[in-house]
Formats: C-alpha cells, sequence, structure tokens
C-alpha cells in the first residue's frame, strides 16, 4: 500500500471573512489544509494544535499588529512567513521582509500567483535542523542565529546574502540551478534577467573566497547554476 503524501497545512491570519473564506477555499482546491484564525490570540492557539508548515499573515489585526506577531514568529519558530495585506508602500514591504517574513503579497492578488509564492517558499531546504551548524572549509554558518565565521572572524553579510548562502549550504556538494535561486529568493525575477543574483553571488565570493577570482568553494557550473564545495 501506498503512503498518502502529507498535505501542507496553512495558516490563515486574516479578520476580513471575505478573504478568509476565499483563500480557504482557493487553497484548499489547491490541495493545501487550511486552518483560519482572525486575531493573534486564535492564532497563537493554532501553531501549537494545527501545526502549520506556513503562516499567511495580515498586517492589520484586530488586537495587534500583524508585523509585531511577524516578528515574535520568526525569533520562536522556523515557520515562513508570507505576508498579505492591503498596504502597498516600500517601507511596510522592506519592514516586513527585515523582521523575517519570507514574502509579501498586496491586496487583490491573484490566486495563481499566492499559490505559487506558496510552493516556492515550501520547496526551500529543510535539512538543516534547529541549532545546527554547518562547518566546511574555514567557514561555520549558524543557521539559528544567523551568522557567518571565517577563521574565526564574523563575516558581515546582508540578508539576501546570508539567505543565498544557506540556500547553497543546505545543498553542499549539489548544483543549485539559477531557476531554483530565483525561484526561492527573488520571486518574480525573469531568468533571462540574473544581474541580482550574479551580484550577489560576486559578493559572496569576495567575503568566503581568497581569491574571488579563482573561487574554490563557491563554483559557477556554466549554464546551469552555482555549486557550493568543502
Amino acid at each position: 500500500m501506498v503512503e498518502q503524501q502529507r498535505r501542507p497545512v496553512i495558516l490563515i491570519v486574516e479578520d476580513e471573512e471575505s478573504y478568509q473564506d476565499a483563500l480557504s477555499i482557493g487553497l484548499s482546491v489547491e490541495g493545501f489544509v487550511v486552518v483560519g484564525a482572525t486575531n493573534i490570540a486564535e492564532a497563537r492557539e493554532l501553531l501549537v494544535t494545527a501545526k502549520p508548515d506556513l503562516v499567511l499573515l495580515d498586517v492589520m489585526l484586530p488586537d495587534g499588529s500583524g508585523l509585531d506577531y511577524c516578528r515574535e514568529l520568526h525569533d520562536t519558530t522556523r515557520i515562513p512567513i508570507i505576508m498579505v495585506t492591503a498596504r502597498t508602500g516600500e517601507v511596510d514591504v522592506i519592514l516586513g521582509l527585515e523582521i523575517g517574513a519570507t514574502d509579501y503579497v498586496t491586496k487583490p492578488y491573484r490566486l495563481r500567483e499566492l499559490v505559487a509564492r506558496i510552493r516556492a517558499v515550501l520547496r526551500r531546504p529543510t535539512s538543516i535542523s534547529e541549532g545546527e551548524v554547518v562547518n566546511f572549509g574555514d567557514l561555520r554558518i549558524d543557521f539559528i542565529r544567523r551568522t557567518v565565521t571565517r577563521r574565526g572572524h564574523e563575516v558581515e553579510l546582508s540578508r539576501k546574502e546570508f539567505d543565498l548562502l544557506a540556500l547553497f549550504a543546505t545543498r553542499l556538494g549539489q548544483v543549485v540551478t539559477r531557476e531554483v535561486c530565483l525561484d526561492t529568493l527573488w520571486w518574480g525575477l525573469e531568468l533571462s534577467d540574473t544581474r541580482t543574483l550574479d551580484t550577489h553571488v560576486k559578493r559572496l565570493r569576495q567575503k568566503i573566497e581568497d581569491d574571488p577570482a579563482n573561487p574554490r568553494h563557491l563554483l559557477t557550473i556554466r549554464g546551469v547554476g552555482f555549486r557550493l564545495d568543502a
């Protein structure tokens, strides 16, 4: 008998009934198990009982700020968070991402786009367990503290630089395609325009390689992507 694959559980934290109902129906049709909370207090309870794989979190909630709850989730769990809100200001977007949101969508949105983003987030590697530290070469990556040290000295990385290095490190010795990099970290960036990705790879090499022009760890696999070697 073939074991049925577990369906991902999505926690929707949204106080507008119309959005809550539409999301619940749409995501259920797409194969997700959906649980809903209309405020932060309910969300905290469902976080324990439902054990969601991802949280869709509205910014404006009746019993507090979704941004504050995002920060709380980020500090206490490893559950990915997608902010869903009607606020479109650039400052709000940046703030949400800086305090721990994995992605950010604004109302009104297309269900197909949201589903694609959810699946992209859930495809991220999960092999790094709580408290695990990866050592290779003269680098040490702490996934909980989000720090990187090289020969005992901390390496200053931007948020995206760390996320990119973490993506490579979770697949140490394996080729990570450009498409996976873009799909995971730069949603919406066309595969034909990879300047942003190349710039981040270049900056990483400058920080972790003795000779960035002739890298020993972060290698380019021409026409495919990148590979991080010990």
